[in-house]
């Protein structure tokens, strides 16, 4: 009679565990599709997209409460002000949230990327617009 249990209770746990991987499965599944959709519209850059912990700049801008970058012109003396006051808001040793704190700091490293990306992106215009002009030296 004790067998019968065991191998009922092996049976059910078989069938947890069937379960919990095939709907971990669907969720990868889920994932990566989103990701190859947003890939497919914005250009092709994964690194665009989910390079902080998968938060696109649409949610880097909503968690901190600034306009998205026009232009790829981001006023970072703003993010920085709102990271800062939220960051604090949000210290775990006053009653607040890690994991909000976590994703605050996720928010502003995902604005300055974008920012820093357009910087880039804008002088390597302007380089091509002016030619390419190497730095020399000149004696002093």
């Amino acid at each position: 009679m004790a067998h019968r249990f065991i191998t009922q209770a092996v049976i059910i746990g078989a069938r947890v565990f069937g379960r919990a991987v095939a709907e971990a499965y669907r969720q990868a599944a889920a994932s990566s599709k989103y990701a190859q959709s947003s890939i497919g519209q914005s250009g092709g850059s994964t690194s665009k997209n989910f390079v902080s912990s998968g938060l696109t700049l649409d949610e880097a801008c909503k968690i901190l409460n600034v306009k998205q970058p026009q232009g790829g012109q981001a006023n970072m003396e703003e993010v920085t002000e709102r990271f800062k006051r939220l960051f604090d808001v949000n210290d775990p040793t006053k009653g607040g949230s890690f994991y909000l704190q976590s994703k605050i700091l996720r928010a502003r490293e995902r604005i300055e990327l974008e920012a820093r990306e357009a910087q880039e992106a804008a002088e390597s215009e302007a380089e091509a617009r002016e030619g390419w002009k190497p730095k020399i030296w000149k004696d002093r």
